[in-house]
């Protein structure tokens, strides 16, 4: 599973990690990445989403109808 949301494009940050020493290595922030199952009421079948801890609060705000939207004008597979 790509660290990456379907809905925002939120996709892993890079930077160093300092140590005490103050040595410099690289390092990978991910994303908080969900695999979420949705009910979608006009296509009458479940959805599974791989979004990120914003993408959930999203779904919630907006509904899954416009989210599924939103992922499928970005050329998003659904």
């Amino acid at each position: 599973m790509s660290a990456h949301c379907q809905l925002t494009g939120r996709e892993p940050g890079f930077g160093k990690q300092i140590s005490h020493s103050h040595r410099r290595t690289s390092r990978r922030f991910n994303p908080n990445i969900q695999r979420k199952r949705y009910w979608l009421p006009s296509e009458g079948r479940h959805v599974r989403l791989t979004l990120s801890a914003k993408g959930l609060k999203t779904v919630d705000s907006i509904g899954i109808e416009k989210a599924v939207a939103r992922i499928r004008a970005r050329g998003g597979k659904v």
